[in-house]
């Protein structure tokens, strides 16, 4: 008799294999078994969970204890669960001595944990994703403000966090969030989901466009020493400094008049439709011959014609909605 069956057989009961209808109280019976495994395997996920936040919390103490993490998961996942034996574990790190000794990797390990735990914070029906937000602005600033540090490390601070070794050791891979960036290093990413919307209304444009050009800022920064190729699935390891300069006037020459654009825009869209109109006229002027000026153009078009189906529509008394 298969497990199932078996389980069948003794909630309800049964003793005769006839196809008889289910009684109301074997119904009830059968609800009430359900809702006990229901409830034991949400006990056994929320413990998981515990355990894991609690591991990743220690491990963010220190950058030996974020690398002390880091190795058990490898252990684990890649040797232990292969079955393979200590020896072969033991030359893989000795393989990896260069990588494992990198002074950025222990920091790109912390901030990684501490985007995971974020992650299932927001993940959380519970959580006001708003009291994220200041926890959110410290990852980028760390990442940026330690950029060259953290060179070699843009693998790991772009991996997504529910697919990391960490969160494959303790199986909370499934987490499933929405509108949420789950990479700590896509700061392009988190301020479109998580630090630019709270701030779009007509009553915080400062902080809109002081977000938009720190965001400009730090983009510019991490470009100079984690330069990002036309195609993000390549990436040169070990690129030569000399390497990033072309690189980085590219990105200044056309992402960063396409950030200022986009910036113009949110703002326009959001209430400051006067000084964003001028200054994306003098914009359009400065950058004639960028890739994009014809569909800037179009765009500011829709704006000022009323087109443009992000803009949100006035409030009946003339003033922009609240």
């Amino acid at each position: 008799m298969k497990p199932a069956c078996l389980v069948l057989t003794l909630a309800l009961g049964i003793q005769s294999a006839r196809a008889d209808a289910l009684s109301p109280a074997e119904r009830e019976a059968l609800l009430q078994k359900l809702e006990e495994l229901r409830s034991n395997a949400d006990s056994q996920v929320d413990a998981r969970y515990r355990a894991a936040i609690a591991a990743y919390q220690a491990a963010m103490d220190s950058d030996e204890a974020a690398i002390g993490l880091y190795l058990n998961c490898v252990e684990k996942l890649n040797f232990e669960d292969q079955q393979k034996k200590s020896s072969d574990f033991r030359e893989w790190k000795r393989r990896e001595s260069e990588r494992l000794s990198d002074p950025g990797l222990g920091m790109a390990l912390r901030l990684q944990l501490r985007w995971l735990i974020l992650t299932l914070r927001a993940a959380s029906a519970n959580t006001d994703r708003q009291q994220l937000v200041p926890a959110a602005r410290e990852v980028v600033d760390a990442i940026v403000n330690e950029a060259e540090k953290l060179k070699n490390q843009q693998q790991i601070l772009d991996q997504p966090v529910v697919s990391s070794l960490f969160a494959r050791a303790y199986r909370i891979g499934e987490v499933k969030v929405e509108d949420w960036a789950l990479s700590p290093g896509r700061i392009g990413e988190i301020y479109e989901k998580i630090l630019l919307p709270p701030l779009r209304s007509p009553q915080q444009l400062d902080a809109l466009r002081t977000a938009w050009l720190r965001r400009i800022s730090q983009e510019t920064r991490l470009q100079e020493f984690m330069p990002r190729q036309q195609d993000p699935g390549k990436r040169r390891i070990g690129m030569a400094d000399a390497m990033r300069g072309p690189e980085l006037d590219l990105f200044i020459a056309e992402q960063v008049p396409e950030m200022q654009w986009s910036m113009e825009m949110d703002l326009f869209r959001h209430g400051d439709e006067r000084d964003a109109a001028v200054r994306m006229l003098a914009h359009l002027e400065r950058h004639l011959g960028h890739k994009s000026a014809r569909e800037w153009a179009t765009a500011f078009t829709a704006l000022l014609s009323g087109k443009d189906a992000k803009t949100p529509a006035p409030a009946p008394n003339g003033q922009p909605p609240s």
